[in-house]
């Protein structure tokens, strides 16, 4: 590996800037903050209604702060709205089954995939020799679903989804599934929250999901939110409250002051 390569702080500059405005600090996994008028301020949910909301992942953040007058702390639970971002899809032949799963309404189906091609089948194998039976999992429970309707497996196939994020890219992802595995997430998140089924994601996947909403607002220079900023740094404190730190510059360091 190049010694001169540095992985990305998870925080950066405007996370932290967010954080230091908002006075917070890590005490198990709850944040206290001084900042109590602007936390009881921040909406427990945001104002969607049902169909809206099925596009966002929804994830709990843990407040606790200190009301000086009353000499006790107060605990809530505001929750953290993510509008879950697709992959783009292009012409590109890797995107092509991404692109028919998307005009069906259904997933980017490996397993599936496997079955009616055997000419990829020595290069999905090499590929996905470690994580098949996965696939094939998921491939059963979204069969099931799709044919008979039966949910009970759905949260399982969407954390073998969640879990496979952590084995691509792959040569087999980059020849024929581009971006899949947040395709699939996306779907089964989308899934779960229509038919009302509760589930909770990894904070490393959240983070990806914050991260890519983000970067469409960059994107399309869209309006920020502010209680989103919040409710995000405060994820990001709890979940990593010590990543990042060592990537930070003496200049960053100052917003601690």
């Amino acid at each position: 590996m190049d010694s001169s390569f540095k992985p990305k702080p998870l925080l950066n500059k405007s996370e932290l800037r967010q954080i230091k405005r908002s006075k917070t600090r890590v005490e198990g996994k709850k944040v206290i903050t001084d900042d109590v008028k602007k936390l009881k301020s921040l909406k427990v949910t945001p104002e969607l209604s049902f169909q809206e909301s099925i596009d966002y992942y929804k994830e709990p953040i843990w407040i606790e702060y200190y009301i000086p007058k009353e000499s006790r702390f107060a605990f809530e639970t505001k929750y953290l709205f993510i509008l879950l971002v697709d992959p783009k899809i292009t012409e590109e032949p890797c995107d092509a089954e991404r692109k028919r799963a998307a005009s069906l309404g259904e997933i980017v189906d490996v397993f599936a995939y496997m079955e009616s091609h055997p000419e990829a089948i020595r290069l999905i194998e090499d590929s996905y020799h470690s994580t098949i039976s996965m696939h094939e999992t998921v491939h059963h429970i979204f069969k099931a679903y799709k044919e008979t309707g039966a949910t009970e497996d759905l949260k399982t196939a969407c954390y073998l989804t969640e879990a496979l994020l952590k084995y691509e890219p792959t040569i087999a992802g980059l020849t024929y599934f581009r971006d899949y595995v947040v395709y699939n997430l996306n779907f089964f998140i989308r899934t779960l929250n229509r038919l009302k089924i509760d589930f909770a994601l990894e904070d490393a996947t959240v983070s990806l999901l914050i991260k890519r909403r983000n970067e469409l607002w960059e994107l399309e220079n869209r309006e920020e939110d502010e209680d989103f900023d919040l409710l995000a740094a405060l994820f990001f404190e709890q979940a990593f409250p010590n990543r990042g730190a060592g990537e930070l510059s003496s200049d960053d360091m100052l917003l601690f002051e």
